[in-house]
């Protein structure tokens, strides 16, 4: 590297370097590298799935503004449920994975500030006194000189290395694009924490769902076995009758007790996002099918505005533009460092004319750095820049797929549960018509037992899974507000 100060005579071995750093101060300084555009995210017109209804006679349809047709606010308040409402309430100020990310953000914000100070000067200050001896033995030492004295001081240096390639500019705006994005990542997490507890209450309230649903199968089937027991008490049934509604009424037992080790786990999950001991809190019974009878419409908006909803998108896309100021950072390697410098202060062999004027001293000066030869390494640093802007583009763009995705995903998984829902309904009802001929022709004795069990297992397997295509529509429901970003907005980004 060559250095040039203004304590030498400069020579004429970069005039070209010279020249653009004199327009450059004239200037306020150059920036080098790409400036930041965002990346181009093609998104549909509309999704898919959000197909509306067909359009009546004469045309009675509304069309709705794309603001009106977004979530906003507290969104697990669409459920209408006081219980998941308060358990929300305590995930901003219990939850743990929250608490870290806050504290994740608010260490990228600092590195704003870090950064931002390379602006400024650096200025340093403070008095010294020193007690020296020198070897009397020292070359060139003569019989008179004063090998012995104290030096008192006090000086101030000044150092600043103006921004005249933009390295310092692209450093804070890399810096604010990192915490931009650790704030989107904050909202991701609470976004992803609230829909997990959202999705683990609906499932738990599922397998209370299916835990009264199979209470009252036991009932039922405690009165088949009454009834078989006394009709083989009076020589009318079989023994194999009974042991069939016996080996019925125990396996669905057996049944209801396993829901409790899901629904255990599922309260232990809870428990956990509120940030509360698992073995202090319990959550009552309460069936999913009595408490709500039907699913909120959750408005879809656009599929253009998804890219300014979600916050993992919105982090994405931040990390790209603070990869494209590293560009710039790297290819300022390759202009001159220049600094600026003063010293200032006293200097004084006596305490009594320490702070004099004939003590004064002072030094002004200016240098300039260029790197000559590196074998390379400021050229292969600038390549991997680039290169892994590429990569965070291809992230960003690749997010916004998978975005795009998970909205379909769940249109569909809601449109299609809820044809499913129908026809299962159906099938209930036509168990509950067979185990109710069944069971008469049985009490008649026109047929044995073996049909009632039948019946009696189609009507509990039909009726279970109505009871888990309830479930399954709550869960896609949830799934959906959380693929539509919650009703984030990317306007809740720091600016800073």
């Amino acid at each position: 590297m060559i250095s040039i100060t203004t304590h030498t005579r400069l020579r004429a071995g970069c005039p070209h370097i010279l020249g653009v750093a004199a327009i450059c101060l004239l200037t306020s300084g150059c920036l080098v590298g790409p400036n930041y555009q965002r990346p181009i995210a093609q998104a549909p017109p509309e999704f898919k799935e959000n197909v509306p209804p067909p359009n009546p006679p004469h045309g009675s349809w509304v069309t709705a503004q794309p603001a009106d047709q977004i979530l906003r606010g507290d969104w697990w308040k669409l459920y209408n449920d006081q219980k998941l409402d308060a358990l929300e309430d305590k995930i901003a100020i219990n939850n743990l994975t929250l608490r870290a990310a806050m504290e994740s953000y608010l260490q990228a914000r600092a590195q704003v500030s870090t950064a931002r100070s390379s602006f400024y000067p650096t200025l340093a200050a403070g008095p010294s006194i020193t007690r020296e001896k020198f070897s009397s033995n020292q070359p060139l030492a003569s019989a008179g000189d004063k090998i012995q004295y104290t030096d008192y001081a006090i000086a101030g240096q000044a150092l600043w290395e103006p921004d005249f390639w933009g390295q310092i500019r692209r450093m804070v705006e890399a810096a604010r694009a990192n915490a931009q994005a650790s704030a989107a990542l904050v909202a991701n997490a609470e976004l992803s924490v609230r829909t997990e507890l959202a999705l683990d209450y609906f499932e738990l309230r599922g397998l209370d769902s299916q835990q009264q649903l199979l209470d009252s199968t036991v009932k039922s089937y405690q009165d088949y076995y009454d009834l078989t027991l006394t009709r083989y008490h009076g020589g009318v049934a079989t023994e194999s009758d009974v042991a069939l509604a016996q080996t019925q009424l125990e396996s669905t037992r057996a049944l209801a007790v396993d829901i409790g080790v899901g629904r255990a786990q599922y309260e232990h999950a809870i428990a956990t996002l509120i940030g509360q001991p698992a073995s202090t809190f319990s959550l009552a019974p309460a069936s999913l099918d009595a408490r709500v009878t039907v699913l909120p419409s959750v408005p879809t908006g656009v599929p253009s505005q998804l890219l300014e909803r979600r916050p993992d998108i919105a982090a994405n896309e931040r990390l790209v533009q603070a990869a494209n100021e590293q560009i710039g950072i790297a290819q300022a390697a390759f202009y001159p460092t220049i600094t600026l410098g003063g010293t200032g202060g006293f200097n004084s062999a006596q305490g009594g004319t320490w702070i004099q004027g004939p003590s004064a001293l002072w030094s002004l000066g200016a240098s300039g750095v260029e790197t000559l030869f590196d074998a390379g390494r400021r050229k292969s640093i600038t390549e991997q820049a680039r290169d892994n802007y590429q990569v965070t583009v291809a992230n960003y763009r690749q997010s916004v797929l998978n975005g795009f995705q998970e909205v379909e995903d769940n249109l569909a998984a809601l449109r299609l549960l809820r044809q499913e829902a129908i026809t299962q309904q159906a099938a209930v009802a036509a168990a509950e018509r067979s185990l109710h001929i069944s069971t008469e022709r049985y009490r008649g004795g026109v047929t044995t037992y073996l049909e009632v069990l039948t019946a009696q297992t189609a009507q509990l397997s039909n009726q279970r899974t109505a009871t888990d295509i309830t479930t399954r529509q709550f869960v896609a429901s949830v799934q959906l507000i959380k693929a539509l970003g919650g009703g984030w907005s990317t306007t809740q980004i720091p600016k800073q």
